[in-house]
This record gives C-alpha cells, sequence and structure tokens, in this order.
C-alpha cells in the first residue's frame, strides 16, 4: 500500500486521484514527472483542466494520463476589509489513470495555459 500524497505549495490532491493511484499503482513522484515533462498535452474533458500523458515503458504500449487544474492566486478581494488572495495557484490533481495502447490525438491546449504552468513549476 503506497502512503498518500504530501499536500504542498504547489499541489493539491482529491482523494479520487489518491484512490486511482494505489488501484493503477501509480506514485506520487510519477504523476509529478508527468506533469513537470509530458510527452503529450490536451484539454481535459472537464471545464478549465488539462490533460498530460506519458507513456509506461512496459511489453505493451500503455500510457498514463493525468487530469489537473490550475486553482487560486490571481482573484482580487470584493470589499476593502477582505484581504486580497497574494498566493500563488496550485495546481489541483483530479485524476489519474492507465490506458491500454495508444490513444487518439486531440485538441491541444492553448500556449498561455501552457506558459502559466511552466512558471508555477
Amino acid at each position: 500500500m503506497m502512503g498518500l500524497p504530501r499536500e504542498d505549495s504547489t499541489y493539491s490532491w482529491t482523494y479520487h486521484v489518491v484512490e486511482k493511484m494505489q488501484f493503477y499503482g501509480i506514485s506520487e513522484g510519477r504523476i509529478r514527472r508527468i506533469i513537470r515533462h509530458p510527452a503529450r498535452v490536451e484539454e481535459g474533458i472537464a471545464p478549465a483542466t488539462v490533460a498530460v500523458m506519458s507513456p509506461a515503458g512496459t511489453k505493451r504500449y500503455q500510457e498514463i494520463w493525468v487530469m489537473y487544474k490550475l486553482v487560486g492566486g490571481g482573484q482580487r478581494a470584493k470589499t476593502k476589509s477582505q484581504i486580497p488572495n497574494s498566493k500563488k495557484p496550485k495546481i489541483k490533481v483530479i485524476t489519474a489513470w492507465r490506458y491500454p495502447g495508444k490513444s487518439p490525438e486531440r485538441d491541444p491546449v492553448p500556449a498561455e495555459v501552457l506558459r502559466e504552468v511552466q512558471k508555477l513549476l
């Protein structure tokens, strides 16, 4: 049994991704590496999400996919009494899965979103 992933200033983890990591045998370090150095980047199925992929080195070709969303940061206070949120955005890892075989290519992510993620890492 693998341990729970660490929450830090850059990454936030959902309970769903923790379950999928245990089911598919994917480590926290592997997910971080896929987010930092993906082989393919596409728009996620859910709104405002990004899906990244890295091939898994096995006999049969497999792909490991991670879906995440940028959250926080850039939000301004609505009234003077509220303190503005000056924290930098976090990457909220939503889910991860193994795809058996080669998946078809879909829409790529806009370049401005990729630049924002690269600044964060």
